[in-house]
This record gives C-alpha cells, sequence and structure tokens, in this order.
C-alpha cells in the first residue's frame, strides 16, 4: 500500500474524544463547569499562549497537575519492563468496520506485574478492569482510562511522555516514506511498537481520504484557533478518524492524565498519575 508523500496535511497524531472528570484524583464525576483554562503544554504550533493553556486542571475547586516524568522513569517504562500478552499485529485495516461503543466511564486499564519487584526486566499483564477500585485490588497500576489496546503498552507510554508534540516526527515519517510498511518502520523508530505504530499508520491513511479540503486549508495554520478550538484539519480527523483510533489504540493522552501541545478543556481530561 503506497503514501503520497506530498499530503504533509494529512500525516497528523490522532486527536480523540476524551472522558470528563472532576480533579479529585484518578476518577470522579464529570465536572467542566469550572475548568476555565485548557490543559496542556502549548508550543510554538499550537497558537495559544501559556494564559490560555497550561498542564492543570482546576475543577470542582480543586487543583490537579500531572508530575513532571524524570527521563529515568520513562527510560524504565521501555527498559524494565516486558509485556507478557502482547498484542498480535493488525492485519486488517481497522477502518473498515465501524468503532464499538464507547466504554463505560470508570473502566480502566491495568498495568498488572507478573514477576516479583526487582526482576530485570519485570514482566507484567495488561488487564482491563471495570473500575479502578477493582484495578487496585488485584494489584494492578492503572495505566489509562478504557480498555486496553494496542497502544497501551508501557513501551508507547514512554513515546507519549517523550514526545510533547507527535505531530512534526509522525508527519515526517509520513513524508520521508513511500510505502506504508515504510511508514510504520519510522514509527516505530520513535519507539511505538509493531501494533501501535500500524493504528497510527491507518490513521494517516483514513485521514488522508476523508479530510483532504479541509486539512490542505489548514496547512500553514497553528494547531488551534484563538478561542481554543482545533483548526478544521484537526477537527476533521478527530471526528472521521479519532473514534476508531481510540477503540484499537486504547491509550491516548487524554485518557492518561498528559498534557501535551494540543490543549484540551478539563472536563476532556482523566487525571491519572503513572507509579508501576
Amino acid at each position: 500500500m503506497r503514501l503520497r508523500p506530498p499530503l504533509l496535511l494529512l500525516l497528523l497524531v490522532p486527536v480523540l474524544p476524551g472522558a470528563c472528570t472532576s480533579s479529585s484524583g484518578t476518577g470522579g464525576t464529570p465536572d467542566g463547569g469550572s475548568c476555565s483554562a485548557l490543559f496542556g503544554r502549548p508550543s510554538a504550533l499550537t497558537g495559544l499562549t501559556a494564559d490560555q493553556c497550561r498542564p492543570e486542571c482546576a475543577c470542582g475547586g480543586t487543583v490537579w497537575a500531572p508530575p513532571d516524568y524524570s527521563t529515568a522513569f520513562i527510560d524504565s517504562l521501555a527498559s524494565d519492563w516486558t509485556l507478557e500478552n502482547p498484542f498480535p499485529p493488525l492485519t486488517t485495516d481497522p477502518y473498515a468496520s465501524a468503532p464499538p461503543a464507547d466504554d463505560p466511564p470508570d473502566m480502566v486499564c491495568g498495568v498488572l506485574p507478573t514477576t516479583p519487584a526487582g526482576s530485570q526486566p519485570r514482566t507484567y499483564r495488561l488487564v482491563t478492569y471495570a473500575s479502578e477500585a477493582a484495578a487496585r485490588a488485584d494489584g494492578a497500576s492503572p495505566t489509562h482510562f478504557g480498555h486496553c489496546g494496542v497502544c497501551s503498552p508501557l513501551v508507547d507510554l514512554a513515546v507519549y511522555m517523550t514526545e510533547n508534540d507527535l505531530t512534526a516526527p509522525v508527519r515526517a515519517c509520513g513524508l520521508n516514506s513511500t510505502t506504508a510498511d515504510e511508514n510504520i518502520a519510522c514509527l516505530q523508530a520513535l519507539g511505538f511498537d509493531l501494533p501501535c505504530a500500524q493504528i497510527y499508520s491507518f490513521n494517516t491513511q483514513h485521514t488522508r481520504s476523508v479530510c483532504l479540503a479541509p486539512c490542505a486549508a489548514a496547512l500553514s495554520q497553528p494547531y488551534q484557533l484563538p478561542d481554543g478550538g482545533l483548526n478544521d484539519c484537526l477537527r476533521c480527523d478527530e471526528a472521521q478518524s479519532g473514534p476508531v483510533f481510540k477503540a484499537v489504540a486504547g491509550r491516548t493522552r487524554r485518557n492518561s492524565g498528559l498534557a501535551n501541545a494540543l490543549c484540551r478543556p478539563c472536563a476532556e481530561v482523566r487525571p491519572l498519575v503513572h507509579a508501576y
């Protein structure tokens, strides 16, 4: 399957629907009314100021901010842990089918260690639980809200934590690739494992097919408009490609409590602190 390298505008990082929570910890009740500023870490390409977007939420009168994860912690996610039940490679285009219904709001994907602390590397399983409480009762640490998917492994979380703005490197992978296989290999070089790289590649191909006009018009625009909304290209990608990506990938930055260059209303962010 061949990609068309000149279509820079379509090599996008998926921007996906999140889940609403209060800032009461790693769960809670939706409360968007008291969340004024957007949540994220704006870059030069975002189009918003630090006053409009910052890495904290003040929902329900309580301020929540994700910690700054150290390089050593991020590196350990990829080097000190081995997934015991890895996902198989994707063999068909997931965009050929409609996405399933949304997950129940309390569902979490948990990291369940299967060898004792101190093992090198330490093995773990990814398990979908009905709630954070159920995960912790089983000895698992929630790694994101919603079901486990192909981007749920800790090695993929490390990429999400390392790259504040994934759009640029993912876009470069598409521009420098003439086939889907080359694109996937480039995405893997960023640190993604194979199944996660594949869903990113499928997302790019689908967005190219359905969002060409708005993406062509938005090529030189910042990611976000002065009022905080996404530009037309990203809005199209989110609406047309986002649901399937979310269903297959499992992990998104919003359901993992990670601030990034795409700023979001706090009501769409799931507060979560990563500790394994």
